[in-house]
């Protein structure tokens, strides 16, 4: 590994030409000021790699025909790579994090983590007899208001957290588009490609995540509806679960891709026996604090929050704000801030976590198996 005092060098496997989510990466890396994207493996698609690599102004010398490749040729240069991106289909996760790791390279990876729970564990074995950097890119964690509830709960503010209800609905799978050739609906509902959830390992994963990230609790037990509602879809595109907590909360996660004229609809409610706190994707810049009858309004500028993230108001909305919070905390983690991994930002053990999620729920809604333990 070359780390550069001035700027960490990173490579991306994915995200070629057509992509929604590699332009995310590139633009949240650049922002943060401390990364700079040099080289990857944009596609598997030689022509489609280099057309991407000059969109993202990566010379053609470093757009790599495999990861393999990539990982052993830029391990002999002096201005090597420091850090992956991952932004392929679930079921590279796996063995492109531990190539990386076998080379010395940090990983930051789309969610899930890998496509089964077994990858899970066994990329945490890995990275547990390295010293690489692990982190997930779940990004609503990075919004400045959504850890101003975590601050928020973790202070008292609501008191003991009674309920949690985590809702995220999208209606662009309302039909069978897989069936019709569309790309990322393709990948998204094969077996082969995603693992075994669907929308549980698309959208479940982000509300389950942020259930146990806003609570500084873990679910012990789910009772669990997952089902595919498109005929002869193979995946699941629908997800009810209630919830259990270790701290004697309960909870309601609903995600959904068959939400018809939903775009983005996350929402989160978290009730405490002191207060209450509301958070919206449509309106992220704002946190909704309830107590005592009472309803006050944060925002990046108010006077009295407990954490401060150096965003603008105003830009909160997309993605590409809160990508680049986490593209800065990961370099500081790769700096030898290890203690934001599993704290503020989601690592190795938050994916093991959300990958049991998806198993779990999956099986034991086709089991119809009532109260499951996590």
């Amino acid at each position: 590994m070359h780390v550069s005092q001035q700027t960490l060098k990173m490579a991306m496997v994915g995200g070629g030409t057509g992509s929604f989510i590699g332009p995310v990466h590139q633009l949240g890396a650049q922002l943060s000021g401390r990364i700079e994207l040099v080289a990857g493996v944009f596609s598997s698609d030689p022509n489609r790699s280099l057309a991407a690599a000059a969109q993202y102004g990566v010379a053609p010398e470093r757009c790599y025909r495999s990861h393999e490749e990539m990982f052993a040729v830029e391990a002999r240069r002096d201005d090597g790579i420091d850090l992956v991106a991952i932004a392929t289909p679930n079921h590279l996760h796996l063995p492109i994090a531990l190539a990386a790791i076998e080379h010395g390279v940090h990983i930051i990876s789309d969610k899930p983590a890998t496509a089964t729970l077994a990858e899970a564990v066994q990329l945490r074995d890995a990275l547990r007899a390295s010293d690489r950097a692990y982190a997930l890119t779940f990004s609503y964690t990075a919004y400045p208001m959504v850890r101003e509830a975590r601050a928020r709960v973790a202070n008292g503010d609501i008191g003991r957290v009674r309920k949690v209800i985590v809702t995220y609905s999208q209606g662009w799978m309302a039909s069978a588009l897989e069936r019709n050739g569309h790309p990322r609906a393709a990948w998204r509902t094969d077996p082969s490609r995603s693992g075994v959830g669907g929308c549980s390992a698309d959208l479940g994963v982000h509300a389950f995540n942020l259930a146990e990230y806003l609570t500084h609790d873990v679910v012990t037990e789910m009772l669990c509806d997952v089902n595919p509602l498109v005929p002869d879809r193979a995946l699941d595109d629908d997800c009810n679960v209630l919830l259990h907590f270790a701290k004697g909360g309960v909870g309601v996660l609903m995600a959904s891709q068959v939400a018809f004229g939903e775009r983005n609809g996350l929402s989160l409610q978290i009730y405490g026996d002191a207060g209450a706190l509301h958070w919206s994707y449509d309106q992220p810049d704002a946190l909704h604090l309830v107590k005592g009858g009472s309803r006050e309004v944060l925002g990046p500028l108010s006077a009295n929050l407990r954490v401060r993230v150096p965003l603008a108001p105003g830009i909160g909305n997309g993605l590409i704000a809160p990508f680049s919070v986490l593209y800065r905390d990961f370099a500081s983690a790769i700096a030898g801030n290890r203690a934001l991994l599993d704290g503020d930002l989601p690592g190795i053990e938050a994916g093991v976590r959300s990958m049991r999620f998806v198993e779990t729920a999956v099986a034991a809604s086709a089991a119809r198996a009532g109260w499951t333990a996590l």
